[in-house]
């Protein structure tokens, strides 16, 4: 079934993530089953799975790709659609986090001889010397029945580290820059934006920041398709997290309102539970499972050259968020409508990570909004770096659970988390640069999981027993 942008509201039921909040009351008991999921060695050296499980290398950076450009480094977030072209084939967005100061990875040769090719309106930006930044987007077709790579191509470029993003009801993908870099001195204009690239594009775009969803460290975006409403997530120490009220759903390029949550009963909240000498509000002071009712603060000047949105929501009472990162949503099993969950990497006590649930209101955005608020729930705090370290990327598995990326100091795993609170070893990167997992998500089909490895820049497909998995590991 195809959804547009208008009908997307009315066909929400298509999303079919599902995630059963109604299931979640021991979500806080930090319960490893590691051991039930042994990960067989692999013999590559690239990434160990549980038995029963394989995967395809799909591909790697530098490659040159079918529109002559090379494939860019550090491939990160990405969204999987359906091929409208083929039931065999689905479609990846993928971004490609280059900062400012990275120095491999462009898409146009090592002195960016390819540059030329492009004309200057499709690039969004350059460096005060002239040069382009390299991150950006490119699509992938891929091939489920044969397990090949059909092409690839750039479809975004000129932007500054695009992290991560979400995918929309209709069809298109929300990558976000991470570096809100200004010029003179960092760059020839403002970054920091949300940009949309739809799947069915079949080179590069021109770029159109979404200013409206404001300038910051962007880092994540979910999409209620009930409300059409996005949230965003802010990778700073003292980011925070934000909701964007479109002026017509599915339409983001003809603006909106771009608030930021607060917490009725503790404004200008510090939802770390780090201890006070290390800047949080005190240990433990929110309990697992513990939730919160909120409430939205307007933000104006949204844009915010001079970098400051966040301290500005703080000051007028929005809660902080150590580090959000990934973010998804998911459908209730019980058909009541669905949540969004979000990562904070170096929240916690351990400053391992959390994860949150917020649960919008039955009038959310609405003039009822206030008589029944949203809330916002601590649903798993890590006990240690041993049983999830700083949890980045986040996806709704098609069997209920949370997939984390994990992106710690130490050995690099995907972790699942049950509704129960149960965390497991998914996988386990076993190449020797030890980098982040990143962009989990899943075929049109459920059948098969994709996923990045940040370095040397690996785009993987895993199959396997998902649908036992579950049982498993609860």
């Amino acid at each position: 079934m195809t959804i547009t942008r208008r009908t997307f509201l009315s066909s929400a039921k298509a999303v079919g993530l599902f995630y059963a909040a109604a299931a979640v009351p021991n979500i806080g008991r930090a319960r490893s089953t590691n051991a039930r999921l042994a990960l067989q060695p692999d013999p590559r050296g690239i990434v160990d799975l549980p038995e029963g499980f394989s995967y395809t290398l799909i591909s790697e950076t530098g490659g040159a790709m079918v529109d002559g450009f090379f494939r860019p480094g550090r491939p990160d977030g990405m969204a999987c659609f359906a091929d409208p072209a083929s039931a065999d084939r689905c479609i990846l967005l993928r971004n490609h986090e280059n900062w400012p100061d990275t120095e491999n990875g462009s898409p146009f040769g090592a002195n960016n001889e390819l540059l030329s090719r492009l004309d200057e309106d499709l690039i969004f930006g350059l460096k005060p010397d002239g040069s382009p930044f390299f991150g950006g987007v490119t699509k992938a077709v891929y091939d489920m029945r044969s397990g090949e790579l059909v092409e690839d191509y750039l479809v975004l470029t000129g932007t500054a580290a695009n992290c991560a993003g979400g995918r929309t009801p209709w069809g298109s993908w929300l990558t976000c820059e991470e570096a809100p870099r200004r010029p003179p001195e960092e760059a020839q204009r403002y970054h920091g934006f949300v940009f949309e690239v739809p799947a069915s594009a079949t080179g590069v775009i021109a770029p159109v920041p979404l200013t409206a969803m404001g300038r910051f460290a962007h880092e994540a975006v979910a999409i209620d398709p009930e409300t059409g409403i996005a949230y965003l997530t802010e990778d700073s120490p003292t980011g925070l997290f934000y909701r964007f009220l479109p002026e017509t759903p599915g339409e983001f390029h003809q603006g909106g309102r771009l608030q930021a949550l607060a917490i009725r009963e503790w404004p200008a909240a510090n939802t770390s539970n780090w201890p006070q000498d290390w800047g949080g509000d005190g240990i433990g002071g929110i309990e697992t499972g513990r939730s919160f009712s909120i409430e939205w603060i307007d933000l104006d000047d949204v844009e915010a050259p001079e970098g400051d949105l966040a301290a500005r929501g703080h000051a007028a009472g929005a809660a902080q968020f150590y580090r959000g990162e990934g973010m998804d949503y998911g459908r209730r099993l019980d058909g009541s409508g669905g949540d969004i969950y979000f990562n904070c990497t170096q929240g916690g006590v351990q400053r391992a990570g959390q994860v949150w649930r917020y649960t919008p209101s039955s009038s959310e955005g609405q003039s009822g909004e206030a008589d029944t608020p949203g809330s916002l729930t601590l649903i798993y705090e890590s006990p240690g770096a041993d049983t999830l370290d700083m949890a980045d990327n986040l996806a709704v598995a098609p069997w209920g659970d949370l997939v984390l990326c994990e992106d710690g100091p130490g050995d690099q795993y995907l972790r699942g988390l049950t509704p129960s609170g149960d965390i497991y070893d998914l996988a386990r990167n076993a190449h020797p640069d030890q980098s982040e997992f990143c962009g989990a998500c899943f075929s049109p089909d459920g059948r098969t999981m994709f996923v990045n490895i940040q370095e040397p820049g690996f785009t993987l497909a895993i199959t396997g027993p998902w649908g036992q998995l579950a049982a498993r590991a609860g």
